[in-house]
């Protein structure tokens, strides 16, 4: 018997890893496919991105997706499929509007978590910006909580970026109203929330100048319990001192 190499051995491995499981059985129907992969995707995909995760021609993956949107429309689905931002993605249709708000809006009198607050006062401060950005300032992945604000009705798609393409995001007037402000030009100053300078000079010398949000509340900046009367008692905005870093 030959000697094993260990280099062999890591080739193995690194061929394991490279290929992709795949489920036996037949590949779905190009038009399913399409669908359950649109079903997924929470900002506008590209025909060049699906095609290539269906293995398919890009031509036929657009005359498809084109085909399934007429058929949404002229079935009166609850949903369409648009093209909008370079890519496509499923939308509720317009007119089912009053339903889904009623539907998102129902129950939601929980309070947001300290991540939610955190990435509003991001939003709120820096709008209209996008959840690269949003994630950028917190040092943590903001996904789940951006779609958890939007379904709340706190955020809203603002149009996409010049440079990028990527989702600009911003408040909503229902995130006004909660704060009973008029305008977001009235939300208070970050200023009296900061840390003293030489606190934060202190920690840059100590090599901590990059904390996350849970370092950040055991260190003793403000949160929550600190912000103004009117802002706690609406239960969705003390203003967070992380984001302003």
């Amino acid at each position: 018997m030959g000697e094993t190499r260990v280099s062999d051995l890591l080739g193995n491995l690194e061929t394991d890893l490279m290929t992709p499981e795949r489920v036996d059985g037949p590949e779905p129907p190009l038009r399913t496919a399409l669908e359950a992969v649109l079903l997924v995707v929470d900002e506008p995909v590209s025909e060049v991105s699906l095609a290539q995760v269906v293995e398919r021609p890009t031509d036929e993956v657009r005359t498809t997706l084109t085909e399934l949107a007429i058929e949404y429309t002229a079935d009166g689905r609850g949903f369409d499929l648009r093209e909008v931002a370079g890519g496509w993605r499923l939308y509720t249709r317009a007119e089912c509007a009053a339903v889904v708000e009623r539907f998102v809006r129902g129950g939601q009198h929980a309070r947001l978590t300290q991540a939610a607050l955190e990435t509003l006062a991001v939003v709120a401060y820096r709008q209209p910006v996008s959840r690269s950005r949003v994630s950028a300032v917190r040092g943590v992945n903001v996904d789940a909580v951006m779609r958890t604000l939007v379904a709340r009705g706190l955020v809203e798609e603002a149009g996409t970026e010049y440079e990028t393409g990527a989702i600009l995001y911003r408040t909503t007037g229902y995130f006004l109203e909660r704060l009973g402000l008029n305008t977001i030009e009235e939300l208070p100053e970050l200023a009296p929330y900061l840390p003293p300078l030489d606190m934060i000079e202190a920690e840059s010398v100590d090599g901590e100048p990059g904390r996350s949000s849970t370092a950040d509340r055991q260190s003793g900046e403000p949160d929550a319990r600190s912000a103004p009367q009117a802002e706690h008692e609406s239960g969705l905005w003390p203003p967070s001192t992380g984001p302003s870093r």
